[in-house]
């Protein structure tokens, strides 16, 4: 993992030419700006021209799922014929992560924010896929009035200050006191509730957690301990990992040594999540395995593509807020036009989420969104959408209404497969 001290200055000089400085780390994150006016006047109008960016790590262990997603966002724009109503939309993937690190990195962040902030055509931004990452790009768009939809952070600090979050939090991302923010999937809280309802139908008794220490991953965590432990389940260990360390089998003896029966990494796939699950499997060959979004994917889940071994997988769930794409609204349309331009009618789960980030974008430009005021204005009043993933709202804070995660195990093919829904219930 990079020191603080690097990603500190990562956020610094990836945002200094707007005027505002913001840090995504697992401790503290901090933003403060001379904002521009919020909602700075986009050229577009109906008829003319709108731009449309995404920011996504094309590169490393989360490649499969965020090309996916990609390739989403681009099967909504073509169906749509580049338009939106009247108006042309022109779309750039941007990409947040760097060889270097296999990861989203905080200067690339930030120079991609910039890049379509300073865009006067520019009425929407999708991203990110990490919580980490919208920190750092949050308070530059928001300085502007520049919407952000994100296809996959579940990070609640970004929302809301509801247990789990951090001091200051969800404020201090929004300088211009404006929320510009959405997301499309159900944030962590509902997650957390999920996993540990699932662990209580598994019979788990007693949990061992590590997480990566980035903002997703002990987030979720956070939240997590207080679920399992709201069922009964005994949790113990809770341990911030290094991502980039040569094994964990001292960590795997000591769940071993502590009773453990099931073993919940929380974090991505490019932070030791393959390593770690098969040292623990190793020290605990019958532990139940489980994992949430951030290593819900094909990277992780795979043999061929450097991921756990088949008979490991065997072991392993993880939950997706996608559910059974055959039987969602919109869901035997979305793999019918995404197999006749792909060639697959099995894509990573969040390919729909692209999709329906743009579907949700394009619809909102039609509906009168061309400037980056209205287009705010009409995304948050944003009230009973049928779409591809389900009827949902956004309240206040950005947050949609969708509740359901979907439960995966590991196929014969080697990646994710829908097995359940899970119904979050209370302690």
């Amino acid at each position: 993992m990079r020191s603080r001290a690097k990603v500190m200055a990562g956020c610094l000089l990836g945002t200094a030419a707007l005027g505002v400085s913001a840090c995504g780390s697992s401790n503290s994150s901090s933003s403060s700006s001379t904002p521009a006016a919020s909602g700075t006047t986009s050229s577009g109008a109906s008829g003319g021209t709108v731009d449309v960016y995404s920011s996504l790590p094309l590169q490393g262990a989360s490649k499969d799922q965020t090309n996916a997603m990609v390739q989403g966002i681009q099967l909504a724009l073509s169906e749509a014929g580049n338009k939106a109503g009247s108006t042309t939309v022109k779309y750039q993937s941007l990409d947040d992560s760097t060889a270097a690190e296999g990861n989203w990195n905080a200067q690339q962040v930030g120079a991609n924010a910039r890049k379509a902030s300073s865009d006067k055509k520019a009425v929407a931004y999708i991203g990110e896929f990490n919580s980490g990452a919208s920190k750092v790009s949050i308070p530059v768009l928001n300085s502007v009035g520049l919407a952000m939809i994100s296809p996959a952070n579940t990070y609640p600090g970004l929302t809301t200050s509801e247990p789990g979050t951090e001091k200051g939090e969800p404020d201090i991302y929004y300088p211009t006191g404006k929320r510009n923010y959405v997301r499309i999937v159900p944030r962590d809280k509902v997650q957390a509730a999920a996993l540990a309802t699932q662990m209580k139908t598994d019979g788990c008794t007693k949990v061992a957690v590590a997480n990566d220490k980035d903002t997703y991953g002990a987030g979720l965590a956070r939240i997590f301990d207080t679920d399992i432990k709201s069922k009964g389940i005994k949790l113990v260990s809770d341990t911030g990992i290094q991502k980039d360390a040569a094994n964990f089998r001292a960590y795997a003896s000591k769940i071993k040594a502590a009773g453990a029966d099931c073993f919940f990494f929380s974090g991505v796939t490019a932070n030791g999540a393959v390593q770690i699950t098969k040292d623990v499997a190793a020290a605990l060959p019958n532990a139940k395995l489980y994992g949430a979004d951030g290593i819900c994917e094909s990277g992780f889940t795979n043999p061929s593509k450097k991921g756990i071994p088949a008979k490991i997988g065997k072991n392993f769930e993880c939950t997706v807020a996608t559910l059974n794409l055959q039987s969602i609204p919109g869901g035997p349309a979305f793999l019918k036009s995404f197999k006749a331009k792909y060639g697959t009618d099995k894509p990573d789960p969040y390919a729909i989420y692209g999709y329906e980030a743009m579907k949700l974008t394009l619809d909102t430009i039609a509906a009168g969104g061309t400037t980056r005021d209205s287009f705010l204005t009409k995304l948050f009043a944003t009230k009973d959408r049928k779409s591809v993933i389900g009827t949902y709202s956004f309240d206040k804070n950005g947050d949609t209404s969708l509740t359901d995660y979907g439960l995966y195990d590991v196929g014969p093919d080697g990646n994710p497969t829908f097995k359940s829904v899970i119904k979050a219930t209370a302690g």
